[in-house]
């Protein structure tokens, strides 16, 4: 390779924030007496997030979407694979450390969350409490201040008690501890699901506004699709611990390929009634296999009206079958 390309690759790179290669994060199971089994929460997951940008990460409940984003910020210890940011793998508590300096996460729950012992503002405080972002008391305060006026809260909040807000407030002041460390990075991990639709629009657009103003990159979890191509630059499908198809958001919801994805997209309501009447919906056979004995080959073949003889011998390595499109089935031509 030569000077030109060597360059050309660092330029490359050089966009990349968050990378993910081969993640595995299994949790070892009783199953009787002296017996263990490992369930496959988070299996061979790999992709990149450059700076500035939203990945969305979408499929069915207990498919492994939230302990991606734990696990990348290592709230739950790896099983194997690595964790880069910025180009630099994460690997020693220092690493850690500091990664945690620059990373940060909004919770799926408002309720449960937050410590409902404290004030707001010793909520909201706490991350510049820990990583020591303050020199004096007063800059403390004014830290506070700035973070409530970002999530529009009003500084007149801070001496309350999270019990006496809403939701949708409860959540903001969530967004307002996740931004106390000045992050380049958050995981948002479902964060709209427990709030009523009114309010859910409300927080998206605010996620959006934070993220022009200050730069955020996001892996944005959640089970609605439509939520998630509304926010996201590009969208990961997962099924079973495995990330079946990539690719950008528009591309995705028009054009999927993987039959999961097909079926996730046929599911979804349509606003007028003749497109509605005319549109196939693709039902499943079937319930989702226990992630303690997840099928031989393609995980989804149990399920898939395209299975063939291949599926259950061979699992299928993700590949690009249209440029920047990426999906991980034996039977896409």
């Amino acid at each position: 390779m030569n000077d030109k390309n060597i360059e050309l690759e660092k330029n490359e790179n050089s966009d990349i924030l968050i990378e993910v290669a081969n993640l595995k994060q299994y949790f070892s199971i009783s199953t009787g007496f002296l017996k263990n089994v490992d369930l496959k929460a988070v299996d061979d997951v790999s992709f990149q997030i450059k700076k500035g940008e939203t990945l969305g990460l979408v499929g069915e409940s207990g498919c492994g979407k939230t302990t991606v984003g734990r696990t990348l910020l290592n709230l739950y210890k790896p099983t194997g694979g690595q964790i880069f940011y910025k180009g630099e793998e994460i690997k020693t508590k220092e690493d850690i450390k500091k990664f945690r300096q620059k990373a940060a996460m909004v919770f799926q729950d408002p309720y449960s969350s937050l410590n409902p012992r404290m004030t707001v503002g010793d909520i909201i405080g706490e991350p510049l409490d820990v990583h020591k972002l303050y020199n004096t008391k007063e800059e403390r305060k004014e830290r506070i201040r700035e973070l409530m006026g970002l999530v529009g809260l009003s500084s007149e909040h801070a001496t309350r008690y999270v019990h006496e807000f809403s939701g949708g407030q409860r959540q903001r002041i969530g967004i307002a501890r996740a931004l106390a460390v000045n992050p380049d990075f958050i995981v948002c991990d479902e964060p709209v699901s427990a709030l009523d639709v009114s309010i859910q629009a409300q927080v998206i657009n605010m996620f959006e506004d934070l993220q022009k103003k200050l730069g955020l990159t996001y892996l944005f979890i959640a089970h609605d699709i439509h939520v998630v191509e509304h926010i996201s630059n590009r969208i990961a499908v997962m099924y079973l611990g495995k990330i079946v198809e990539i690719a950008e958001s528009s591309e995705l919801t028009s054009n999927p390929l993987h039959p999961y994805t097909v079926s996730l997209m046929s599911a979804v309501p349509v606003p007028d009634p003749k497109t509605a009447r005319s549109k196939k919906r693709i039902i499943l056979e079937g319930d989702v296999p226990s992630p303690l004995k997840v099928p031989s080959g393609c995980a989804f073949r149990t399920r898939c009206p395209k299975a063939t003889e291949i599926c259950s011998k061979e699992t299928p390595a993700i590949r690009e079958i249209k440029v920047g499109h990426f999906a991980a089935c034996h039977n896409i031509d």
